[in-house]
């Protein structure tokens, strides 16, 4: 992407006002959407974005820079920008950059770019038709099927200079159920780090299926009463409720700067004992998953709460700095005109010692949470409010009638200690991550767990 001689003339000019670290991290990224709305193909999208960003740091300030000038003279330019904003100097630097080979968890298959639109197209429409054609109830769909590919290049004045490529794709469909004019929306949504070879394993007609479903179950719901009470939260996207309200306060974003409420507390016991909770961007194939971080940072399985006790927080370069801890493979960002944080990869609750039978059988009177929505937290407090886009009373141990309008109400360190059981049915859903180095993919998970007591916001 930029050779090797350039990129340690950029990282010279970079470090010539007296910083003491400088990284340049360049991008070319493709990606091709396919939409089918009413019954037939509407749009095909494709995007190219390409551009560097270059980093200097002095201690724990840092300045950031990037453009889409990719000449000697443009990328120099920038260079002396970001060095000139961080102090004045004339420091003269020689660099000497190593290539490092980069292993590979996850190569592809069949390139969904280079893949023919008809074929993809095919995927589409079997996953959209099989939601359509489920119950005549089904009165809208949509989807869109997804693939991306990735190049990065990362070098730095430590010598460092690794590329890598990554690939994903991802299915979506929305159905929407319509009777007596109401109408109420399901989704299903799988994402893989892989090429077409996905659905070898994912069938796009469950997928659909699965969207239909979920539509109709919400057509039929009443409304959840609100109040004090025993929770079960299925596994896949359930695992939102961690992501969002306790591991937002395990990044080194927020700890480094003493805006978690999980700060000081490493060796503490901040959970129930059952709960092992663990970030873990090595996964083959997760849509999470990464070779590197954004930073050249080789991904590691980062156990965050171990039997309960705090174990590690997710630490990018800038948060090691600050904190006197390691990298722990968690720099990312949306692209190369953002700066680089601490940030979830897949991030899950582990297996644990209970029987999913027994959670269920153990509520008198509660909320089955099926699947979640999206929601909202504050670091700093873990207070969070999640919606429940799928739950259902459960009475005497027994699932019972289909309720909606229910939201979760509570905070990361009260619900990490109300946790107290955890099933055995571990399972990962796809999402997109918002923070300040932008949106990137992340996987949540966790298997079935019971929640004793939490504020169920409803009716």
């Amino acid at each position: 992407m930029i050779k090797r001689e350039l990129l340690e003339e950029i990282i010279a000019a970079s470090l010539s006002s007296g910083g003491d670290f400088a990284e340049v991290f360049a991008e070319r990224a493709r990606s091709n959407s396919i939409q089918f709305v009413d019954g037939k193909i509407d749009k095909i999208n494709d995007n190219f974005l390409s551009g560097v960003g270059i980093r200097v740091f002095k201690g724990t300030r840092t300045v950031y820079a990037s453009t889409t000038d990719v000449t000697r003279e443009g990328l120099l330019a920038c260079a002396r920008s970001a060095s000139d904003a961080l102090g004045e100097g004339n420091a003269q630097i020689s660099i000497c950059l190593t290539p490092q080979k980069v292993i590979d968890i996850h190569p592809v298959k069949i390139d969904p770019l280079a893949s023919a639109i008809k074929d993809r197209s095919d995927i589409l429409k079997k996953a959209c038709f099989a939601a359509k054609e489920s119950d005549a109830l089904i009165s809208q769909v949509q989807g869109s099927i997804m693939g991306v590919e990735r190049e990065i290049l990362v070098a730095n004045s430590e010598g460092l200079l690794k590329h890598d490529t990554h690939t994903r794709t991802r299915l979506l469909v929305n159905a929407i159920a319509s009777k007596d004019g109401e109408d109420q929306s399901g989704s299903c949504n799988p994402g893989r780090s892989m090429g077409l070879e996905m659905f070898d394993f994912i069938s796009p007609e469950y997928v659909g299926r699965e969207a239909a479903r979920g539509a109709l179950v919400n057509l039929r719901a009443g409304y959840c009463e609100a109040g004090r009470m025993t929770v079960a939260i299925e596994n896949g996207f359930g695992g939102v409720i961690f992501h969002e309200a306790c591991g937002h306060s395990l990044e080194a974003t927020q700890v480094g700067v003493g805006m978690s409420e999980m700060c000081g507390k490493l060796g503490e016991k901040i959970a129930n004992e059952k709960i092992t909770a663990i970030d873990d961007g090595t996964i083959p194939g997760a849509w999470g998953s990464i070779n590197i971080d954004d930073e050249g940072t080789p991904t590691q399985r980062n156990v965050l709460i171990e039997n309960g006790i705090l174990k590690n927080y997710m630490v990018d370069r800038l948060g090691s700095r600050r904190m006197g801890m390691a990298m722990t493979g968690s720099s990312r960002r949306q692209d190369y005109t953002y700066e680089p944080t601490s940030r979830m990869t897949n991030t899950f609750i582990d297996n644990g010692p209970d029987k999913n039978e027994d959670i269920i059988a153990s509520i008198e009177y509660g909320l089955y949470a099926k699947q979640m929505g999206g929601g909202s937290v504050n670091p700093l407090t873990g207070a969070f409010n999640f919606s429940v886009r799928e739950g259902y009373i459960v009475r005497n141990g027994k699932i019972c009638e289909p309720v909606r309008g229910a939201s979760l109400i509570g905070t990361g360190s009260r619900i990490l200690q109300d946790i107290d059981m955890v099933g055995q049915n571990l399972e990962r859903g796809q999402g997109v991550c918002g923070s300040s180095s932008g949106s990137v993919p992340t996987d949540v998970g966790q298997p079935l767990i019971r929640v004793k007591e939490i504020t169920v916001g409803g009716r």
